[in-house]
């Protein structure tokens, strides 16, 4: 009993991780839609598409979307899609890794921008934080010429001329956490929120 207990557990912690790292992408964000007033290209450029992720449409009745070749994508050909939805909610799973491609089946939509290439990545492990930004390189320093003895002062301490002054120089910004590491994190949390309540459970 022990041991069925045990293999139900993992086998739900499994499915609730799946489901957890699975991410919903709405086409156009959360103040835009597909549609010709929003920016597609610069929105498929802000988001990180994963196998299991879903791609989803919401348009209105004007509008469809059609999955093309890459050719009819980049020539705005629609008369042979490879798929075509007109429900005005479409829901895309990204099953496998690769490029698809997407349109607008309206006279004229396409060439007004709405057509996006979705590069849907292997895993879902979001991008490591990029460095800080080095310091820009110092110039050089001008050859130094040796004064008098007579005319060279003495370097008091914390003096600009002390080698004991603290350094000017400001300290380097850390870089704020990216949204895909905060959003791994969430993923990562309810996970183990949903593990740790049914493991709960099943041992009442």
């Amino acid at each position: 009993m022990a041991v069925l207990r045990t293999l139900v557990c993992l086998t739900a912690i499994g499915m609730f991780m799946e489901l957890a790292m699975a991410a919903n992408h709405t086409v156009g964000g959360a103040s835009g839609g597909w549609d010709t007033s929003t920016d597609l290209q610069s929105w498929v450029a802000s988001q990180t598409f994963a196998v299991g992720d879903n791609l989803i449409f919401q348009y209105t009745p004007n509008h469809d979307v059609h999955e093309v070749t890459k050719a009819d994508h980049d020539s705005c050909q629609t008369s042979s899609p490879l798929q075509t939805y007109t429900d005005g909610n479409t829901v895309i799973p990204l099953t496998s890794p690769g490029k698809r491609y997407f349109i607008c089946g309206t006279l004229g939509h396409c060439s007004q921008g709405m057509q996006i290439e979705i590069d849907t990545l292997a895993t879902s492990t979001p991008p490591s934080a990029s460095p800080s930004p080095s310091s820009p390189p110092s110039a050089s320093p001008a050859p130094e010429t040796s004064p008098s003895p007579a005319n060279t002062p003495e370097s008091a301490p914390g003096s600009p001329l002390s080698p004991d002054a603290p350094s000017a120089e400001s300290p380097t910004l850390a870089s704020p956490p990216t949204s895909s590491a905060n959003k791994s994190s969430f993923r990562t949390c309810l996970t183990l929120g949903f593990g740790l309540v049914l493991m709960v459970l099943l041992a009442l």
